[in-house]
């Protein structure tokens, strides 16, 4: 790692307490280069310079280091494992279910589970919780506003029901944004809920090195309650499971067992 790099995340962790040399180094260099080169800066330590003074720049930086990709249901099968086999397998142990969205993005993701939970059982009986890093991610969650393309997984039932058209955009409806409770949350250094009966972490431990996966591994781990499942994205297969406690329940879907 060059001294300017280390020096930009000594200073970035600083300021935001965000820790770049939690991400692997090859993928984040590339985006910020890209990104401070595209401004005009020729190094990191310039580039520090201003997003120090400029507040705008800064807000665009974390929106880059924070890759915010997400649609409806995506990756569909994996989707309908969830709602025809695990979540029956949690709802035979009780009757009130509590969820994580982890790095939830701008919204799709808890309102999918939102949807699919008040097809299972009424708003009353689950909460669901939904984090981010990224504050302007969860800004456009809140407003709930999405394009026909973030919506091309989902079955049509559900966006007849849930969904306003609104011009080239589809707003989802109040009934659902009531159901998500949103937070700003750095995975990495802040304190995890707990009791758990299901976390949702998918397409976000493929940007974070080893040591840090295994942070977060155990990390979920501990905020899952007894039996919880953990949900993650299809090219994050945790290939040692029972180092964090947990066992496979299908495909992508890990269950706790301590």
């Amino acid at each position: 790692m060059s001294k300017d790099y280390y020096d930009f995340i000594e200073a970035v962790d600083r300021k935001t307490g965000i820790n770049l040399s939690l991400y692997k180094e090859a993928q984040m260099k590339r985006r910020l280069t890209s990104l401070y080169e595209k401004k005009g800066y020729t190094s990191f330590t310039e580039f520090y310079s201003s997003l120090h003074q400029n507040e705008n720049l800064l807000k665009e930086f974390l929106d880059r280091i924070t890759i915010n990709v997400s649609e409806f249901y995506r990756n569909v099968k994996r989707w309908e494992v969830l709602e025809q086999k695990i979540l029956p397998d949690l709802l035979k142990e009780k009757h009130k279910i509590k969820i994580w969205s982890a790095a939830c993005s701008t919204g799709e993701e808890p309102y999918s589970l939102a949807m699919m939970m008040l097809n299972l059982l009424p708003a009353s009986s689950f909460t669901i919780i939904a984090t981010d890093l990224d504050a302007s991610a969860i800004e456009k969650a809140q407003i709930g506003l999405y394009s026909e393309r973030s919506l091309a997984e989902i079955p049509k039932n559900m966006k007849r029901r849930h969904f306003i058209h609104q011009g080239a955009y589809y707003k989802i409806s109040d009934d659902i944004k009531s159901c998500v409770t949103f937070k700003q949350q750095n995975l990495l250094k802040d304190r995890f809920e707990s009791q758990f009966d299901l976390i949702v972490c998918r397409n976000v431990m493929i940007y974070f090195t080893e040591d840090a996966k295994d942070l977060l591994y155990h990390k979920f781990s501990g905020a899952l309650g007894k039996n919880g499942i953990l949900f993650v994205g299809s090219t994050e297969q945790i290939f040692n499971a029972s180092k964090y406690g947990l066992v496979s329940a299908d495909t992508f879907f890990y269950r706790k067992t301590i």
